[in-house]
């Protein structure tokens, strides 16, 4: 098969499409032939050379990617050759076939094309698991979304709003807070021009910038609030006033998603299908893909995901 491979830790021409060994599943395994596959943030980290694959993990980036089922190994529960499903994985996705565990495959929500299923996993996996099982937002609750026309933003936002929370958001420009109102933002903030902490008060804070907003998420937190980093695109080690912390017994969560055990990820996966697929079938919650690009082309869809100039999902399509 031919995937794209990281030639050296580097900038986007790196990347290169290349004949490579075929996968085969393994016990418990699903071999899926991808139709696209979503492009993440790891991913430029991992071409970078700052962010290797877990162990036993394919070394070809994508940690996403929708497609058919053909071929299944001993053990697996629930899918059939034929099947067209989208699969949570540690990478491989940039590629024409990936062989994945079972308990990391869903099937594609009604009314969402396989190519829109490539860009849900991860966005649906990471806020489904942050915002509801680790922080358990709850009705009525705010929730502020740092980088909120990310993937995540995007689906962080849309799916806040479905369980009755009320959403603030941040981002850079106008065009992009524009756009996030119109999947339900109540609040959205640019950060070029105002200081978050001095306008919301939030009972969860979902964060992808780590060091540089620490002090100020503390600040903007409700008593009892729960902030859940999950990037650290500000940087890695700040100050922490305990104070502050323990005056308004609030929570600090720092969590990732792939390299957890795969029960724990069948677990996160369940919890999606059960809870947050209904959702997405009934036009609660959509997928939103801002280009697709040929698979072949990875360097120029790492070149747009870096611009920032990008609103939802950028995706790999064969």
């Amino acid at each position: 098969m031919r995937a794209i491979e990281i030639t050296k830790p580097g900038p986007p021409e790196v990347l290169e499409w290349r004949e490579v060994s075929d996968p085969r599943p393994e016990r418990g395994e699903v071999l899926i032939e991808v139709t696209a596959a979503g492009l993440n943030r790891a991913d430029v980290h991992q071409r970078q050379g700052f962010y290797d694959p877990p162990p036993g993990a394919p070394p070809y980036p994508g940690m996403e990617a929708s497609g058919v089922v053909v071929e299944i190994g001993e053990d697996v529960e629930h899918f059939t050759p034929g099947d067209e499903v989208c699969a949570l994985l540690a990478g491989g996705g940039y590629a024409e076939r990936v062989a994945v565990p079972w308990q990391q495959v869903m099937p594609v929500p009604e009314g969402v094309t396989l190519v829109e299923a490539a860009g849900l996993p991860e966005v649906a996996c990471t806020v489904w698991s942050n915002v509801f099982m680790t922080a358990r937002l709850r009705r009525s609750e705010t929730l502020l979304v740092h980088g909120g026309a990310s993937g995540i933003g995007t689906f962080a936002i849309q799916l806040a709003k479905a369980f009755g929370s009320r959403v603030v958001t941040t981002a850079g420009s106008e065009a992009k807070l524009s756009r996030l109102k119109e999947l339900g933002a109540d609040e959205a903030i640019n950060y070029h021009e105002e200081d978050f902490a001095e306008r919301v008060t939030a009972d969860v804070i979902l964060d992808i910038m780590g060091a540089k907003y620490l002090s100020r998420n503390i600040r903007a937190l409700r008593t009892g609030g729960r902030l859940v980093i999950i990037g650290l695109q500000g940087g890695a080690k700040a100050e922490l006033d305990l104070g502050a912390l323990l005056t308004k017994r609030a929570a600090v969560h720092g969590t990732t998603l792939r390299a957890r055990p795969v029960d724990e990820k069948g677990v996160i996966v369940r919890g999606v299908v059960d809870n947050v697929w209904p959702l997405v079938s009934a036009g609660a919650v959509r997928p939103v893909v801002y280009a697709e690009v040929p698979m072949a082309q990875a360097a120029e869809a790492h070149r747009l995901l870096e611009s920032g100039e990008h609103i939802g999902k950028i995706l790999l399509v064969r």
